[in-house]
């Protein structure tokens, strides 16, 4: 049977199309079209394909379903050696191996002042190389010992980041041969979804995403490895034929031009000194990332440098790892505790043996819930996965099922609240379990500390072990006391021990400086506006925002306290569920007592006159925050931005108007100039904001 010429170009212009979505989709991360509209071209090339098989090609973007499973892998020898890196673990290290690398380069005759870096994250994945034969991919294998991998190409091409064919101008002949190097990875979120579902299967979790890359890349059935969204970071091109390039800059620069996915944070440097502030910034940035990266590498960037410096055993002269502390690791679990919040939420705790994560020793990490707990099959007793980045409170990603001896207890939320005995409850609807006693201690000491936390009242001097001390000498009972507390019953007052040089206990003391400090702190705190006040008292589903709501619409804290819940409702914003807790909370006679002595006390409980009539100029405007600002923290800058009508979103898309770019930006950077956002400085958000 012929095929219709009409058939042959409808197929061909199908494919195109396809691969040009897919990497809008998977590289460029810019889909032009709907999920629905993607399938329907997908399935009339399936379909044209099915009607005339002659027309099939490995090519085609219908063959990254997944092959029939494998027997066994076959070892295949590499082109040129897929080499390993020297790690320099401090900047000293990285000076060093600048040096050496300056010394060879003039002793070879070379300008060592001539050289210039690439800086690139090292992606914690597995590194493959994939073949190219006359722009179609023809093999990918993995590293293995450096020599000889094993042919994955099957699940390589499932990946739908990996171009099948190169992206070529028009009469662009491709190379004859072409090796790419790249490291497969799975993104952190989709890491976490895919051990979750594991753990809730009852099949083992896996430790970090490393693992979870290499476990599916090297499955034998490749529909696995097609139902796991893993995805690539393209880093090197190794042996060519018919390719001539002259530095590593260019030759990533070429990748990205053909369809492969190269990360666009990578940057060339030819002063070492920002080169080492690189380095320092990628580690930094490591917790904005939706990758795992454990360090970051450093390439001379010319070519022929390489050849001058050449390799030493195994690793190239010419490139270092500069290692980052491990951002996840493996520890026991000894017990599960249990924290009483301010709400009365039981949030369990992991109490585990020290052990160092992200450059920190961690003995207890977060968990969440018990239906986490339960998902996840974390029992008391396991040897655990643990995860911190950056400066986030650590995480238990899942147990290490092989590590169980069979003495291991599941774990289940007592029906009595620790704190204060009460039989706790678990409202319908919800996953979390409470104690109903408003008069429990520990919600008491919770409500405290967050009324003088940095983002309510913020009262500076008075800590968490401050409060927690004073409640426990029944100095405090509730918010209010704080500004009925005397100075003299606080200077000297015992916080804590300590041990001196000859291991004798020393008691740690408030001194007169530091109260005197705290009263200012809580004479400034009677200034706070109306909303913060509001914020403050710790109303359960009542943020910042819906505080600010509420303060606006009812001016006076007496009109919210005689509103009806209905009433409330009606506020913009504000729903029947936050609506009932407002009108629950006010119709506890203690919270009553409590806000009539900060009347009394001086807090401002209604609005200002001229807050009243505040313009409201950013009023529709999207913000995200990236980098570090040195003015102000986050808060106070996303505080800002909603006191004069604006939002602040967590990620760049196309709703975003602005984009405010401190010190050390992340990827948020590259994806708002994809986008064409405005981008701020910080001198130009605060002329912003000032205005």
């Amino acid at each position: 049977m012929v095929t219709p010429p009409e058939i042959s170009k409808q197929v061909e212009e199908l494919r195109r199309e396809l691969d040009r979505h897919n990497h809008l989709y998977y590289v460029l991360d810019q889909p032009e079209i709907s999920d629905a509209d993607y399938d329907r071209l997908f399935t009339e090339l399936k379909q044209l394909e099915q009607r005339y098989p002659e027309l099939q090609s490995p090519d085609s973007p219908t063959q990254r379903v997944g092959a029939e499973p494998l027997e066994s892998f076959t070892q295949v020898r590499h082109p040129l050696p897929m080499l390993s890196l020297a790690n320099a673990r401090n900047e000293q290290e990285l000076e060093d191996w600048h040096n050496r690398v300056d010394k060879l380069l003039v002793e070879t005759g070379l300008k060592s002042e001539s050289a210039a870096f690439v800086v690139e994250p090292k992606i914690d994945g597995l590194a493959i190389s994939l073949i190219y034969e006359n722009g179609s991919l023809v093999r990918g294998s993995t590293r293995g010992n450096g020599e000889i991998g094993e042919d994955v190409t099957a699940n390589l091409r499932t990946i739908h980041a990996i171009p099948l064919i190169l992206r070529l101008e028009r009469d662009e002949q491709p190379p004859a041969v072409l090796e790419v190097r790249g490291e497969v990875y799975l993104p952190l979120a989709a890491f976490q979804r895919y051990n979750e579902e594991r753990a809730a299967a009852g099949e083992s979790t896996f430790a970090n995403p490393r693992n979870a890359a290499a476990g599916s890349v090297r499955q034998l059935d490749p529909r696995i490895a097609a139902r796991r969204p893993l995805s690539i970071w393209c880093y090197q091109v190794g042996y060519t034929e018919g390719l001539e390039l002259k530095s590593h800059s260019q030759a990533l620069d070429w990748l990205t031009a053909h369809g492969f996915k190269v990360n666009p944070l990578i940057e060339r440097y030819e002063d070492f000194t920002a080169v080492i502030d690189a380095c320092r910034a990628w580690e930094e940035r490591r917790a904005e990332l939706d990758y795992d990266i454990d360090g970051a590498v450093v390439k001379v960037d010319s070519y022929s440098m390489h050849d001058t410096l050449g390799v030493v055993g195994r690793d190239p002269r010419w490139a270092v790892a500069y290692k980052f502390a491990p951002s996840t690791a493996v520890t026991h679990l000894l017990k599960i505790g249990i924290n009483v919040g301010r709400t009365g939420a039981l949030n369990p705790y992991a109490v585990m043996e020290p052990v160092e994560v992200g450059g920190v020793t961690v003995s207890q990490a977060t968990l969440h819930n018990e239906d986490d707990i339960r998902r996840k099959d974390i029992r008391e007793g396991d040897w655990v996965v643990i995860q911190r980045a950056g400066d986030v409170i650590p995480q238990v990603v899942g147990p290490v099922i092989q590590k169980r001896s069979g003495s291991e207890r599941e774990f289940r939320l007592p029906d009595i609240c620790p704190s204060c005995g009460s039989h706790t409850v678990r409202p319908e609807g919800e996953v979390v379990v409470r104690c109903p006693n408003r008069s429990c201690p520990s919600q008491i000491v919770e409500s405290i500390k967050h009324f003088v936390s940095k983002g309510a009242m913020d009262i500076e001097g008075v800590g968490e072990r401050l409060v927690e001390r004073l409640f426990s000498l029944g100095q405090i009972k509730n918010m209010a006391d704080l500004y009925s507390l005397q100075k003299e019953e606080l200077v000297g007052l015992e916080l804590s021990l300590s041990i001196n040089k000859k291991g004798k206990s020393v008691p740690n003391r408030l001194q007169e400086k530091s109260v005197n400090k705290m009263f200012a702190a809580l004479a400034d705190s009677k200034a706070r506006p109306f909303h913060r006040v509001l914020f403050a008292l710790g109303i359960r589903h009542v943020g910042s925002i819906n505080a600010r709501l509420l303060a606006v619409h009812f001016r006076i804290i007496d009109n919210l306290m005689s509103a009806a819940a209905e009433e409330i409702s009606e506020v913009e914003g504000i729903g029947p569920v936050i609506a009932e807790a407002v009108r629950d909370y006010f119709a506890e006679a203690h919270n009553l007592e409590t806000i009539e002595r900060l009347r009394q006390a001086g807090l401002q409980l209604e609005m200002a006159a001229d807050e009243e009539e505040t313009p409201k100029p950013l009023a529709g405007k999207t913000f995200v925050l990236t980098g570090t600002m040195t003015s102000m923290g986050r808060s106070e800058a996303k505080e800002k931005i909603e006191a004069l009508g604006g939002k602040v979103s967590g990620s760049v898309g196309k709703g975003t108007d602005f984009l405010v770019a401190g010190e050390n930006p992340g990827s948020k950077l590259r994806k708002a100039e994809e986008l064409k956002k405005k981008i701020l400085s910080e001198d130009d958000f605060l002329g912003m904001v000032s205005k």
